[in-house]
């Protein structure tokens, strides 16, 4: 019976809402950690996982040797490839699709590539506006690799302490 009466009281008193303005009250003169996205942006890790690319070597050959380990490390079974032997015994992709709306952005493919040849980028502004859009193929994932070869070696390098 007490117990009826003291939520009554409460209910009555309005406790609730009076620890409310409370909390509210404590942080409305504080200052603000709001930021203004795309005018400000926050600080990445050098560790980020964002878009993948597809690095070349420095003489403009492919890194990737198609040892199938980024596709069979890849939990949500986003990538594909498909190769084949080229006419001086090396093995080459012929096809490397990534489906980014399958992925889950782990980094497994990027520990499991022993060529450094997938990585995931420190770019997370894009967008598709269907699935097909999500979609990567081999040639859009080395134009990436291509555009941003110099910030993908910079973060390596910065990441190697990691390693």
């Amino acid at each position: 019976m007490m117990r009826v009466i003291t939520d009554f009281l409460r209910s009555f008193m309005l406790v609730e809402l009076i620890k409310g303005f409370a909390v509210t009250g404590r942080y409305l003169f504080k200052r603000k950690i709001t930021i203004e996205y795309p005018d400000e942006k926050t600080p990445q890790s050098p560790r980020f996982r964002g878009m993948h690319a597809l690095r070349r070597y420095p003489n403009g050959e492919e890194r990737c040797i198609a040892c199938k380990l980024c596709e069979a490390a890849c939990p949500a079974l986003a990538i594909t490839i498909e190769s084949e032997q080229r006419a001086d015994g090396t093995r080459r992709t012929v096809r490397y699709d990534i489906d980014q709306n399958k992925c889950i952005f782990c980094g497994f493919c990027e520990e499991a590539c022993p060529v450094d040849a997938i990585v995931e980028t420190q770019l997370y502004e894009y967008h598709g506006e269907s699935r097909s859009d999500l979609y990567f193929t081999k040639e859009m994932l080395l134009a990436i690799g291509d555009k941003y070869e110099k910030e993908i070696a910079a973060i390596k390098q910065v990441d190697a302490r990691y390693k």
